[in-house]
């Protein structure tokens, strides 16, 4: 029997909060049916990837350790000192192993959390998003499909950290107009791709 973590079920009641507040219909949630959904579905991979730069190399290893106590694969990207390395580096590293299927998922953190999200999109394949609150990791997942999550580790604190990656890991894709619009951005990808541009 399949049973729910109390980040899971958390992240869910969230959600639910969120649509009420929201003026969204409230949809059933079943966590055991949603814990096992993840667990039976071949491409729901629990392959994380990691990176940071010198700025946040101490959240890294923080998530790190805490991404593997909740059984992820973590693929630590680096960087593995607090010396000063530059964010694009790191950044490209996750987003490749994101973008290869190495990794269902990346995260990147740096100061701010801004030039790890942009440069993260620019590896075809990955839809990166800088969150940094509980509604933005929730919304990125269920409107946006990211794949890659870049946070700053002079915005946000720790335990914040780990409430953001709670919701973004478990939170879904939610399809419908959503799918639409994600199709949107991966057809203006292929445009450039092809252009060259």
């Amino acid at each position: 029997m399949n049973t729910i973590s109390d980040a899971q079920l958390r992240a869910i009641v969230e959600r639910v909060v969120q649509r009420t507040l929201h003026g969204q219909e409230a949809q059933h949630e079943d966590p055991q049916q949603t814990v096992t959904q993840s667990a039976s579905d071949p491409s729901a991979s629990k392959v994380v990837a990691v990176g940071a730069d010198h700025g946040g190399y101490g959240m890294k290893q923080m998530l790190v350790s805490y991404l593997s106590a909740a059984g992820y694969q973590v693929i630590d990207c680096g960087t593995h000192t607090t010396e000063s390395a530059d964010y694009p580096d790191f950044a490209v590293a996750v987003a490749e192993k994101v973008g290869s299927g190495e990794a269902s998922r990346g995260i990147v953190i740096d100061g701010a959390g801004i030039g790890s999200c942009m440069t993260a999109n620019k590896v075809p394949g990955v839809r990166a998003a800088m969150c940094y609150d509980h509604a933005t990791a929730v919304n990125s997942r269920e409107h946006n499909d990211a794949n890659v999550l870049t946070l700053g580790a002079g915005l946000i604190g720790e335990a914040l950290a780990r409430l953001i990656v709670d919701a973004w890991l478990v939170t879904e894709f939610g399809g419908g107009r959503h799918a639409r619009r994600v199709e949107k951005i991966l057809a203006i990808e292929k445009k450039y791709l092809k252009t060259g541009s």
